[in-house]
C-alpha cells in the first residue's frame, strides 16, 4: 500500500485508532506501576484492601479522567440550567432517546482504559493472589492440622511473601499461588470475551436500527467530522477578529501592523477596567460579555492620549520604548 491508500484506510477510524492507543497507553502504565509501586503487604486483614485497592481505585480513576476528557460530556452537561433550554426541548421523548444515546458513547469511550487496566491485572495475576491469598481453602495447607484457623489464615496472607514462608510450606504456596493465578488470569480473559462480545453486539444493534443505510452513513460520519473542523476554524478566525477589535479600541492600533501612525496611551482608570477576574457577563437578552476588556469597549467612547510616531522607523521604535518605559514607571510609582 502507498501513502494515499493507507490514508484511505484509516480515515473515518480515528475511533479505533485512538482506542488501541488508549489500551496500549494503559497496559504501559499498569506494568510500570506495578513494577514500581505494588509490594503486597502480607498480612491478614491487610492484603485484600490492598489489592483490591491496586485493582479497582486505578480503574475508577481512569473511568473518571475517561468522561473528563470527552467533550460530548462537556456538550451534554454544559448550560443545562440556562432559561433557553426549555425552549430547545420541543420533544422529550426524543430528548431523552438523544441524551441515552450520548451517554451509551461517552460510557464505552470511557470504558476502554479501565476495561484495559482490569483485563491486564487479572491476566498478570499479582494483585488477585495478594487479595485472595488468606482465602483458599484450607486444604492447601500442608501443615499441622492442630494449627488454629487464625494461625492458618496468617499463613495463608503469607504465601505472596516468599521470603516469609518456611521452607516445608514451599510446595503448599507454588500449589496456591498456581491456583490464585489461573483463577485471575481466567477471569481476566473472561472479561475481554464479554467485553468483546457486547461491543460487537452493540454496534451490530445500533446498525439494524439505524435509518441509514452503510454508505449513507459514512457519508454522514465524514460531514458531521469536516463540519466540526470548519466550525473550529471559523470560531478561532471569528473570535480573533472580534477581539482584535476591542485590542485596537485600547491601544489605537492592530497587532501586525506594519505602518503604526500613532498608538494610543490608555489611563489608570482604563487599566484598572480591565485589570482582575473575569466572568461572563450578561449584557442583554442574547449576548453576553465575554471579558473586561470586551465590556470596556463596548462601553467607553474612543477617547484619552494619543502618541504620533515618528517616520523613521528606528526613532519611531526608540520614542514607543522610551514612552511606554515612562508610563510603565508612572504606573509603578502611582
Amino acid at each position: 500500500m502507498d501513502g494515499f491508500q493507507w490514508l484511505t484506510f484509516l480515515k473515518g477510524k480515528e475511533v479505533v485508532i485512538a482506542n488501541a492507543i488508549i489500551a496500549i497507553l494503559t497496559i504501559g502504565g499498569q506494568q510500570l506501576f506495578s513494577f514500581f509501586t505494588f509490594s503486597c503487604p502480607c498480612h491478614v486483614g491487610q492484603n485484600l484492601i490492598y489489592g483490591l485497592a491496586f485493582l479497582g481505585v486505578p480503574a475508577l480513576i481512569l473511568l473518571v479522567v475517561g468522561y473528563a476528557l470527552n467533550n460530548q460530556t462537556w456538550r451534554l452537561v454544559t448550560g443545562k440550567s440556562s432559561p433557553f433550554q426549555d425552549e430547545t426541548k420541543p420533544n422529550r421523548l426524543l430528548q431523552c432517546k438523544l441524551i441515552c444515546f450520548v451517554l451509551c458513547s461517552i460510557t464505552g469511550r470511557a470504558l476502554v482504559a479501565p476495561v484495559t487496566w482490569l483485563a491486564v491485572t487479572l491476566i498478570n495475576g499479582s494483585y488477585y493472589v495478594c487479595a485472595m491469598s488468606e482465602y483458599v481453602s484450607v486444604h492447601y495447607y500442608g501443615a499441622n492440622p492442630n494449627v488454629t484457623d487464625s494461625e492458618r489464615q496468617r499463613i495463608l496472607a503469607e504465601f505472596p511473601c516468599s521470603q516469609l514462608v518456611p521452607p516445608e510450606l514451599t510446595r503448599a504456596r507454588d500449589e496456591v499461588i498456581l491456583l490464585l493465578r489461573y483463577q485471575s488470569q481466567v477471569a481476566g480473559w473472561l472479561l475481554i470475551a464479554v467485553v468483546v462480545i457486547t461491543v460487537f453486539l452493540s454496534y451490530c444493534l445500533a446498525s439494524c436500527f439505524s435509518p441509514l443505510s452503510f454508505l449513507h452513513f459514512r457519508y454522514w460520519s465524514s460531514y458531521v467530522h469536516n463540519e466540526q473542523e470548519l466550525f473550529d476554524e471559523a470560531t478561532d478566525q471569528h473570535s480573533r477578529l472580534y477581539a482584535m477589535q476591542h485590542v485596537r479600541k485600547f491601544f489605537g492600533f492592530v497587532p501586525g501592523s506594519e505602518n503604526v501612525k500613532e498608538i494610543r496611551i490608555p489611563s489608570l482608570r482604563e487599566w484598572q477596567a480591565i485589570s482582575g477576574l473575569a466572568f461572563l457577563k450578561r449584557v442583554d437578552e442574547e449576548h453576553y460579555d465575554y471579558s473586561l476588556l470586551h465590556d470596556w469597549a463596548l462601553k467607553e467612547t474612543v477617547n484619552g492620549k494619543y502618541l504620533k510616531m515618528d517616520e523613521d522607523p528606528v526613532i519611531r521604535t526608540q520614542y514607543t520604548a522610551k514612552s511606554l518605559g515612562c508610563l510603565c514607571a508612572c504606573l509603578l510609582y502611582k
